[in-house]
């Protein structure tokens, strides 16, 4: 989700209803609690219209990707209520439901979690359910603060690479999620030793920026606009090598990053994932298998 999202779900969970009971206990008519109703459950949704209508206006006539409207509303839809229960459910009530899995005896690849912009592990839920039943051992981080750079937290994305690396022997395959990709790159910055990770995953990863970000008024947002001078200074200092631990993952109904290719890197894996928004992209079949394919590699190097 978006900043101008979020805020406005606050607004929506919190503010309005509690307003709109005070004024309908006052004026009791069944029409004023219908509207309040109506309003809560549908602003995000018409949030996401306008972002999916930006994003057919940047896709239409792409000559590989183009995006059609029947398509891009079944995908509004689904993202609707996949966003609804991702933020209103699994992160508001449920981060600490999925603890972190360390079999005592395993001799499998560890992955360690990353998430996104204004997220925490419980983003990755389903992942962590799905990673125990394969027998896969993971570790799922909240990095603070939502709003700072998007530096902020390396230092915890570091701590949780040397434990998982030491619990297990294995150094981690890195699965991130949006902005959680830009975190990864700058941990790599800021401690170089490369083949502490096995491979890292993005999904929907603004590694170019995002056309979206110019609404944004955060810093880490301000810093992922399309030609930042950090995202500048940043893909400088480092070397065009290390992209091929990458594997990308994009689509062109990614309703936060677009064009689709700002999720790309040069000389990286990059997937194209079909008919799917921004958080649909970290659920899909496809990126689940080709997470368990590259943990049986001995080598990834793209």
């Amino acid at each position: 989700m978006t900043e101008f999202e979020k805020v406005l779900g606050i607004f929506c969970l919190a503010v309005v209803p509690s307003g709109w009971t005070g004024f309908t206990a006052v004026y009791s008519h069944s029409m004023f609690v219908i509207l309040g109703a109506s309003f809560v459950l549908f602003s995000p949704a018409i949030v996401l219209a306008i972002e999916f209508i930006l994003v057919h206006r940047q896709h239409r006539g792409h000559p590989l990707h183009p995006t059609h409207a029947a398509m891009l509303v079944r995908v509004w839809f689904d993202e609707t209520l996949i966003a609804l229960r991702v933020f209103l459910w699994e992160q508001a009530f449920r981060a600490r439901s999925e603890p972190d899995n360390f079999p005592t005896v395993s001799g499998k690849r560890p992955v360690l979690l990353i998430h996104g912009y204004m997220c925490n592990r419980g983003f990755w839920n389903s992942w962590m359910r799905g990673l125990r039943s394969a027998g896969v051992p993971y570790c799922a981080i909240t990095l603070k603060p939502s709003f700072g750079s998007v530096d902020d937290g390396i230092d915890a994305l570091e701590l949780a690479v040397r434990e998982v690396t030491l619990a297990t022997g294995l150094a981690p395959l890195i699965l991130a999620h949006s902005m959680g990709g830009l975190k990864v790159r700058a941990w790599m910055r800021k401690y170089p030793t490369e083949a502490r990770a096995h491979h890292v995953v993005t999904i929907a990863s603004p590694h170019r920026g995002t056309w979206l970000a110019r609404y944004g008024i955060s810093r880490n947002a301000r810093q992922v606009r399309i030609g930042s001078t950090w995202l500048e200074d940043l893909s400088r200092s480092e070397p065009r090598s290390r992209y091929r631990r990458f594997t990308c993952f994009y689509g062109h109904c990614d309703n936060v990053v677009f064009p689709m290719e700002r999720a790309t890197l040069p000389g990286a894996d990059n997937r194209h994932l079909e008919a799917a928004a921004h958080i649909q992209m970290a659920l899909r079949d496809e990126v689940f298998q080709e997470v368990m394919r590259l943990l049986d590699m001995q080598h990834v190097y793209g």
